[in-house]
């Protein structure tokens, strides 16, 4: 099986996860896209967090209409910072016939060498980039130049959304429209339970 990972807060998770899961599988060839919701993110707090329980069940929310795409308690299961060479390590001891695909946003991978053990990274999986501007390709592969396993890096198409979880929260605060920027039973989740300021009805929204 070719698996694509697909790792972050997903504080809440939204309309962009689902088109870059979709792009992934589409012009990678993978059998389908797992979410991997973070329990402890090593490099920051979480605002506004409702804890990584809920996060998680959000996201089997968001994947619960889509076709090959599904969810991973894999970190939320292991105390500690959720560091994704050991989630990789993890993985590859439960499914060891699984192809890894990592799949990371522009920024994430020009990141990728502050990341903890970021060539066991990609000696563990092949990391995929989504590439949304014209330039991506060349500045992730000039970051990542030093690493050892960086010339394996792949890229794939990503339209264009102006839309992140800080947006979804700031506007669930505001008590502004969030239908379209989030699946819709992820939006009546939020709903029914107040996340991030959420005040309507979920169908008002």
């Amino acid at each position: 099986m070719r698996v694509g990972l697909l790792g972050g807060a997903f504080n809440p998770p939204h309309v962009a996860h689902l088109v870059c899961a979709q792009e992934a599988r589409s012009q990678l060839g993978l059998d389908h896209v797992v979410l991997v919701p973070v329990n402890q993110a090593p490099h920051r707090t979480l605002e506004e967090d409702p804890g990584p329980e809920v996060r998680a069940e959000l996201c089997g929310l968001a994947a619960r209409d889509e076709e090959n795409l599904e969810v991973s308690r894999i970190e939320l299961e292991r105390a500690g910072p959720s560091y994704t060479s050991d989630t990789l390590r993890a993985w590859r001891e439960q499914a060891p016939r699984d192809e890894l695909v990592l799949l990371l946003g522009g920024d994430q991978a020009a990141a990728l060498p502050s990341w903890h053990e970021p060539e066991t990274v990609l000696a563990l999986a092949t990391v995929a980039v989504a590439e949304r501007e014209d330039h991506e390709a060349d500045r992730v592969r000039d970051r990542l130049s030093a690493l050892a396993g960086a010339e394996a890096v792949e890229f794939f198409g990503m339209p264009r959304l102006d839309v992140s979880s800080t947006l979804v929260r700031e506007r669930a605060r505001a008590g502004r429209p969030l239908r379209h920027l989030v699946p819709d039973p992820v939006l009546e989740a939020m709903a029914a339970r107040g996340l991030y300021g959420s005040r309507a009805p979920a169908g008002a929204r």
